[in-house]
């Protein structure tokens, strides 16, 4: 460490320690980083510093994440750590976060405010509070460095940056690696009381029920609902169980009760959304998925085009598409567009493939009544969304 054990620090200190750190060959600044507080499987309550190394973590959520920014807090938090280089976790304790709010010190009273030390303050709270560590679910404060999101995920508080930076619309969907992440995310049960490690839900049900309290299950599943973690501005939600966390809502969205958005997936101007969309699809700015309506993935069921769909296009209700849409375009009420089936483009009558129309705009998809027959032409007229609906939320 560099100085990082001064009790008193000025502001001079603090620029040349600053300058100090940075310049240490050993040193790279991280492309993303955020300071979080995770959740682990109960090893050791009578310890709760070494559960970071010795217990399953299950989740952690990070209050602020930070891209390409604030280099200077991410070269304390790395040199109070010991980190220098690439992506890693490294857990905080009390005295670390002491140590840092310290070397910090020279900022307070500057008029700026200074997101990440914020937290540090809160968590800090947390830690030194007598109730911290009689809770079901132990807790620990953890920074995770990302050295290139170019690079896959390294451990569960990397993935969870990730799926932050996402649902904080910092990244878009099929911008980052996420090779692996499902692989590392572990199976959780997720309670009233917080995340648990499936395999202890009796244990934990008995000593709720011994505090006089219900635990209930709202799923089991190696992800999170969104909005237990991120709550993005300007977006309706109906129900938050339909929202992974990872998905990306742009300003303006709205996902009713029947629908659904995975992660790595989602919108980029205002939609309305009653139907699935699938990992890996973007939907475009004034898009309409209708309810019940499917947009064929890549992560199971054979599908192998990752789909956008354009914008201003309607899906109708209980319609699907496993090509992408250009825009402008929609397709008719239970309709399902197949990746390689035959399709009669109208007025020529020329009979296509569909994958051949992947990205076309202004097409209308629709079956011939009469024939059965999957047909395409030119759209008649625009999808407009109900402006009361995605605007002032």
């Amino acid at each position: 460490m560099t100085r990082s054990h001064q009790s008193v620090w000025t502001q001079e200190d603090y620029d040349n320690y600053i300058e100090a750190v940075r310049a240490r060959p050993v040193y790279e600044p991280p492309t993303a980083f955020a300071i979080g507080l995770a959740s682990h499987t109960l090893v050791n309550a009578g310890e709760p510093e070494v559960m970071f190394g010795g217990a399953q973590v299950l989740d952690t959520w990070y209050p602020h994440v930070n891209l390409m920014e604030h280099f200077d807090t991410a070269a304390v938090l790395a040199d109070v750590t010991g980190h220098s280089t690439g992506s890693a976790s490294r857990s905080l304790s009390r005295t670390n976060i002491e140590m840092v709010l310290r070397i910090f010190g020279p900022l307070e009273g500057d008029g700026k405010y200074h997101p990440n030390i914020e937290i540090l303050k809160a968590l800090h709270q947390l830690l030194t509070s007598p109730d911290h560590t009689k809770t079901l679910v132990p807790q620990t404060v953890v920074v995770t460095f990302i050295g290139s999101l170019d690079d896959p995920p390294v451990d569960v508080h990397d993935c969870y940056l990730r799926l932050h930076l996402l649902s904080h619309r910092r990244v878009q969907p099929r911008s980052i690696n996420l090779s692996g992440l499902i692989g590392l995310l572990p199976n959780v049960l997720w309670t009233s009381e917080g995340p648990l490690a499936p395999e202890t839900f009796e244990m934990a049900k008995l000593q709720c029920l011994a505090r006089g309290v219900h635990l209930r299950v709202f799923g089991v599943d190696k992800f999170p609902h969104m909005t237990d973690y991120v709550v993005p501005s300007g977006v309706r939600v109906a129900d938050a169980s339909r929202v992974r966390l990872g998905a990306h809502l742009a300003k303006g969205t709205t996902v009713m009760q029947e629908g659904f958005c995975n992660f790595n997936a989602g919108t980029l101007g205002p939609s309305m959304v009653e139907g699935r969309i699938s990992q890996g699809v973007l939907v475009g700015a004034g898009s309409d998925i209708g309810g019940g309506a499917s947009i064929m993935g890549t992560l199971s069921g054979g599908g192998k085009e990752v789909i956008t769909i354009g914008d201003g296009c309607l899906l109708g209700a209980n319609s699907g598409t496993g090509i992408s849409l250009g825009p402008g375009c929609q397709v008719q009420q239970g309709v399902y567009v197949l990746s390689n089936g035959p399709i009669r483009l109208q007025p020529e009558g020329t009979v296509v493939r569909t994958w051949e129309l992947s990205g076309r705009p202004n097409l209308r998809y629709w079956r011939n009544s009469l024939t059965g027959e999957l047909e395409a032409g030119p759209t008649k007229a625009a999808v407009q969304l109900n402006p009361e609906l995605h605007t002032k939320q």
